[in-house]
This record gives structure tokens, C-alpha cells and sequence, in this order.
């Protein structure tokens, strides 16, 4: 038994960690998606004959490929679920390792539809639109680290049973960012979505999708934590907004 249980602990280490590896890989190839990086695109696309129609089609049924386990996976009643069949110690990492593969899926399967919604070309506005897109990407890594970056990502609960210890408890904190917006991460993605100075079709299908994903699959975190938090949760929302800074400011400012 002492071995099985050592043999366990190994495995589930070993298995968090390679589903941090791919979480990093499916944000590399969907950061270089969203550039339109050339060379990525033209060496992984798979580019499929399917028409302006077509295409459309299949980049709105990927969006809901990575959406639709994303969001289930996430909900208590699912999770509650998978405990009877899945270890707690990787519950979390199989979450990361699911939704990294459909990320990688839709960055490599994703179709560009070349039809020009926007081109900035002047050197001011490029420049503009790529400081909108790093700022947001930065807002994104560097929010996840302000809570627990490697708990998020399933990597904290391995560790803490390949070392038999108790996991830490849920705490609910406001760090920095987290006192201005209250999904610092969401606001940050939403940024780097939409911060690029060439607008296409099939950028736009893929902004708007992810936009309105990250809007539903929000409101349904924020219910998750009003069940666990109760009226702390409350009082927060109430004070800060959920993705837009200083806007409760704004409507001080107006009501006054």
C-alpha cells in the first residue's frame, strides 16, 4: 500500500505538471493566433476549402468547443460529480489539461476569414492597439499571480498531496488589481482581444465569441461565489465593477 500510494502521489504530480506545459503551450499558439503571426499561422493552420460560409460555421462551433467544458467544468455541480471518479489532488489539472487541448484546437483548426473590418496603418495607432493588447496581456498573467497562480492552475493541490499535507483553505482577498476591477484577468483578455490593429472577419468572430463567453461564464462564477462567500461577496460587488476601472467612480461622480 505505501508503495501504491507513493506511485500515486508521483503520478498525479507528474500529470499536473504536464498540464501546466500545456496550458502554456495552447496560450503561446492562441497569443500568436491572435497577432495573425504569419509564420504560425502558415506552418499549423489546417486550411480547409469550406467557403466564407463555411468558415464562419466552423470558427463559431470551435469558440463553443472551448467554451461549453470550460464553463460545465467550472459549475460546483460538476465538480461535485467529478470528485466520485477523479482524485481531488488533480481535479483541478484535468480542468487545465481539457481546456488547454481545445484551446490548442481551435488556435491551429481556427479559419481566417479575410474581409477588412479595420486596418490601422499609421505608426500612432499601431502602436496604440499593440500597447491595448500588451497591457491586457500583462493584466492577465499577472492577476493570476496576485491570488495564487499555481493553485488556480492545479499545480499547489499536487504538490500539497505528493507532500501529504492539508490544502489550503479558500480565503476570499482583494489584492491590488482585484480593488479596482473585479475580474482583473477577464478585463485583461478582453483587452488583448481586441487591441490589434488589423481587424478581419475571422478575428472579429473570434473577439466577439471569446467577449461574450467570458461575460456569461462570469456571471455564473460570480453566482458560484456568492453561494461560498455570501454577503462579504456581495458588499464587494457592490463596491467594485466587475470589468471596467473606476466606473463605480464615474457614477459617484454623475450622481453627485
Amino acid at each position: 500500500m505505501s508503495k501504491q500510494n507513493i506511485f500515486s502521489r508521483l503520478t498525479f504530480s507528474i500529470f499536473a505538471l504536464i498540464s501546466y506545459m500545456i496550458y502554456l503551450l495552447g496560450m503561446m499558439v492562441f497569443v500568436l493566433r491572435l497577432l495573425d503571426y504569419a509564420p504560425f499561422i502558415k506552418a499549423t493552420t489546417f486550411g480547409f476549402q469550406l467557403g466564407v460560409t463555411g468558415s464562419i460555421c466552423l470558427d463559431i462551433a470551435l469558440v463553443l468547443l472551448f467554451g461549453a467544458p470550460h464553463s460545465v467544468m467550472a459549475r460546483p455541480g460538476f465538480k461535485k460529480y467529478c470528485r466520485r471518479i477523479v482524485p481531488l489532488a488533480i481535479e483541478r489539472s484535468l480542468y487545465v489539461f481539457i481546456t488547454s487541448i481545445t484551446l490548442v484546437v481551435l488556435s491551429c483548426l481556427w479559419q481566417p476569414i479575410d474581409f477588412e473590418i479595420w486596418n490601422v496603418k499609421t505608426s500612432l495607432g499601431m502602436y496604440v492597439a499593440y500597447s491595448i493588447f500588451l497591457i491586457g496581456a500583462i493584466l492577465a498573467v499577472v492577476s493570476t499571480f496576485l491570488i495564487d497562480h499555481f493553485e488556480l492552475f492545479g499545480l499547489r493541490q499536487a504538490w500539497d498531496f505528493l507532500r501529504k499535507t492539508e490544502p489550503h483553505s479558500t480565503e476570499f482577498v482583494t489584492p491590488s488589481l482585484y480593488k479596482l476591477v473585479r475580474h482583473p484577468m477577464m478585463f485583461g483578455i478582453i483587452l488583448a482581444l481586441w487591441g490589434t490593429p488589423l481587424m478581419n472577419l475571422g478575428h472579429l468572430i473570434l473577439s466577439i465569441g471569446m467577449t461574450l463567453y467570458i461575460i456569461i461564464g462570469t456571471f455564473f462564477e460570480e453566482r458560484d461565489l456568492v453561494r461560498t462567500f455570501g454577503e462579504k461577496y456581495l458588499q464587494y460587488k457592490r463596491a467594485v465593477p466587475m470589468f471596467w476601472p473606476f466606473l463605480k467612480l464615474k457614477q459617484r461622480i454623475a450622481k453627485d
